[in-house]
């Protein structure tokens, strides 16, 4: 039975594979179904903080972050630093590389050390990366973030801020996104429904810096939800990945396990024609 013993701890040694991999996917989906579930609330936050924007609606102050003609352009690629997500990471570097050929003398600001590298690989320099994800919160990063797009802004060094992320729809469904950061002149577009209108406001500090404030603290939240939305499209991409391993590992174990019974069966054979063998010889 010797033959038949190896195959055995081979058999073994994949199906204990099998149960690995298992392990490591219902924890992805976990974590996918926990972060997706936090995602909701920045709706709400969103509706609240739409009507703080509409009581400043008949105010006529403009402000840089909400509204400018600077045409030059950031583009702020936010990559991940997940392992299995490779070609995840890929997407949203083509994607921003597409979104460049829209704004030739756009400047990169990247996040993410594996998006450094491939744009450096590509012969692209970022004006500002962080690359220090692992040793970061994300709201912490958030923040940092916005005070650098929010000074460039004001600074008049650019006008425009597009993101560039990958989007989870769903745990099937993992994309890479373009968005629109700054400036955040949609902020001000009259909500479709909407019972009361405020014509009387009064005004206890100067609008244009109650304007700005607004504007920082919704581009905080924002960027926030970005990143958090790239740290589900990661889970959701390992989850992928998981599977599709999870899948091929068991077809493997399939294999062994009737590799296994034919030697199993082999060994039986062989073991039949010794015996048959030596009570021949045993007669003769």
């Amino acid at each position: 039975m010797g033959k038949a013993n190896k195959v055995k701890r081979e058999f073994l040694d994949v199906r204990d594979l099998v149960e690995l991999v298992q392990v490591l996917k219902d924890i992805a989906d976990m974590k996918f179904h926990d972060l997706f579930a936090k995602r909701g609330g920045f709706q709400r936050f969103g509706e609240s903080f739409a009507e703080f924007f509409r009581l400043l609606e008949t105010v006529n102050v403009l402000h840089p972050l909400v509204s400018n003609s600077n045409p030059h352009v950031c583009i702020v690629v936010i990559t991940t630093e997940e392992g299995f997500v490779g070609d995840l990471n890929n997407k949203v570097v083509t994607r921003a590389l597409e979104v460049r050929s829209e704004y030739p003398n756009a400047k990169f600001v990247t996040i993410g050390r594996k998006g450094v590298m491939k744009l450096e690989m590509l012969g692209v320099k970022s004006a500002k990366t962080y690359e220090d994800l692992g040793d970061r919160k994300l709201y912490d990063l958030s923040v940092d973030l916005k005070d650098y797009l929010v000074k460039q802004v004001m600074d008049d060094v650019f006008g425009k801020v597009l993101v560039v992320y990958p989007w989870p729809k769903d745990l099937q469904t993992v994309r890479a996104r373009v968005v629109k950061l700054l400036p955040a002149d949609f902020i001000f577009q009259s909500q479709p429904q909407t019972v009361e209108q405020f014509t009387k406001v009064i005004e206890e500090s100067d609008p244009l810096d109650v304007i700005g404030y607004l504007a920082q603290l919704w581009t905080s939240s924002k960027i926030y939800e970005v990143m958090l939305d790239t740290s589900i499209a990661a889970v959701a991409a390992q989850s992928q990945q998981l599977d599709t391993s999870l899948m091929n590992v068991k077809k493997e174990a399939g294999f062994v396990r009737l590799k296994w019974r034919k030697a199993r069966k082999g060994d039986i054979d062989k073991s039949l024609r010794e015996t048959f063998s030596s009570r021949l010889m045993t007669k003769r």
